[in-house]
């Protein structure tokens, strides 16, 4: 029995040692993709495009890892709170990449357009946050830090204004005449794809926050609704999360 426990618990730390793998990967793959939109470089954005294959191939394996464990070691209690972000942050994670694929995509459609130095400088701002965001996420994951990940939030609104800012430069340069409608367009879901890698980062701090603690914002808002339908129940409230 103690060394089913051992290879049990080793199984768990070489979950968690992988999924902070796929999580540098990622994070990897926001920098080399706002680096091929900016140099135009058609050769490495259709080698991060095909390179999407082997973190899929990953994020597959390690769902399956989840799985068994689940189906095989019945976790409890913190220890299945784990599995469960695990097993979610693996989603999170792929579409956050599959994200950077549609960067490099895009940025094949507009290969001859010309980026003003203002744009320019906001794409790679946008880099910068949105690589800053997932690693934060994954040291929130990795530390179990519950004060990093309900601060992703915040932080998250760092990239949100730097999004707006974006798509008003484009807006300008488009009514300027220096940039046309079709490359306006694509432009403008580029910012859209790094502001939705900050969404994801911000849902991997939440699952953190349940991983610890077992609450989630859904759970405030099931509350609400409670006390919506049953005005006497002071019990359904918004409540504070529960404390391990």
């Amino acid at each position: 029995m103690d060394e089913m426990r051992v290879e049990y618990h080793s199984e768990m730390e070489q979950l968690r040692a992988d999924l902070v793998r796929l999580g540098a990967m990622v994070s990897e793959t926001i920098g080399r993709g706002t680096a091929a939109l900016l140099d135009r470089d058609l050769h490495a954005a259709q080698e991060l495009i095909d390179g999407d294959d082997a973190i899929d191939d990953f994020c597959l394996d390690l769902e399956d890892r989840c799985c068994r464990i689940l189906a095989l070691q019945s976790p409890i209690a913190g220890e299945l709170r784990f599995v469960l972000t695990t097993l979610r942050l693996i989603g999170e994670l792929e579409r956050s990449a599959d994200l950077m694929v549609n960067v490099c995509k895009a940025s094949r459609r507009i290969y001859d357009v010309n980026f003003d130095p203002q744009v320019r400088g906001l794409i790679q701002q946008m880099g910068v946050e949105a690589a800053f965001l997932m690693r934060s996420a994954i040291d929130a994951y990795v530390d179990s830090d519950t004060s990093l990940a309900a601060a992703l939030d915040d932080i998250d609104d760092r990239l949100d204004n730097l999004q707006t800012d974006y798509v008003e430069a484009i807006f300008e340069s488009h009514h300027d005449g220096n940039l046309n409608l079709q490359g306006a367009v694509q432009m403008a879901m580029i910012g859209r794809y790094y502001e939705r890698v900050g969404d994801h980062a911000v849902n991997i701090g939440e699952r953190v926050i349940y991983m610890v603690t077992g609450w989630l914002p859904e759970h405030t808002g099931s509350a609400r609704q409670r006390l919506r339908d049953h005005p006497g129940d002071q019990g359904g409230g918004d409540a504070a999360p529960p404390s391990e």
